[in-house]
């Protein structure tokens, strides 16, 4: 594993009240071939970064520190790119930006399913791995629970299983990602704009009803078979996921 720190006396937007104590970055690379650009290009605004490239010994190694963000430069696809953020994830709570060519919806959403934070698709500018970057290393550490409730619903993120009074329900995967993300704002109401940003990674297009579908299809399985209510429709602002009195 290595390191280095950009001298003193260049600020940026890394450096949090104190210029010699920039936001350390672990970055991890099965194939190397672009951790050198990736690094600079960091460090060069102020980050810190360590390297890991290799074997699951070094990442082991490396994710025993406290990072602010871990960046996984993901060469791979199908199940061994997604047990990458598993074993990741399994390691720390730290937030989880993977560098990926695979731009489909679905691969988005199993990783997201699995623990990543977020995804960037390649190719892509410094500008825009520096933004997503200083956005998810500032964003408050939250410790995800496995098992997510509310009321008589259940969510595990880790088996993907979800059950209502005990009754699984046969989601899909795309139901699965917005249930996941409603659950996990529960009681705030969330427009269709925020959903389709965080369910499907892409703007809201006022012309395209795919939202409002995805939600009538995942309440006809989560709402429809039970006597009580969970998921609300809220005019003119978007949809919310709570409990209310005789709903």
């Amino acid at each position: 594993m290595s390191g280095s720190f950009l001298g003193a006396g260049h600020a940026s937007a890394a450096q949090i009240d104190d210029e010699i104590d920039p936001l350390r970055i672990l970055l991890i690379d099965h194939q190397s071939t672009q951790c050198r650009s990736f690094s600079e290009g960091l460090e060069s605004n102020g980050f810190a970064i360590d390297i890991a490239t290799g074997d699951n010994a070094t990442a082991n190694a490396a994710l025993a520190e406290d990072y602010a963000l871990i960046l996984l430069n993901s060469m791979r696809t199908g199940h061994a790119g997604f047990s990458a953020v598993q074993a990741i994830r399994r390691k720390t709570d730290a937030p989880l930006l993977v560098l990926t060519e695979r731009d489909s919806v679905a691969a988005r959403i199993a990783g997201l399913e699995l623990g990543a934070s977020d995804y960037l698709v390649k190719p892509f500018s410094l500008s825009d791995l520096l933004g997503r970057v200083t956005a998810l290393a500032r964003r408050p550490r939250v410790v995800r629970q496995p098992v997510l409730r509310l009321g008589d619903l259940e969510l595990d993120e880790r088996t993907t299983r979800c059950t209502r009074e005990g009754v699984e329900l046969d989601l899909t995967r795309m139901e699965f990602a917005l249930l996941l993300v409603l659950l996990r704002s529960q009681g705030e109401v969330l427009s269709r704009q925020q959903l389709s940003q965080r369910v499907w990674h892409r703007e809201f297009d006022g012309k395209n009803n795919a939202v409002d579908v995805a939600v009538l299809r995942l309440r006809s399985k989560l709402d429809a078979p039970f006597e009580k209510r969970l998921l609300h429709s809220v005019r003119g602002e978007g949809y919310v996921l709570e409990e209310r009195p005789g709903a």
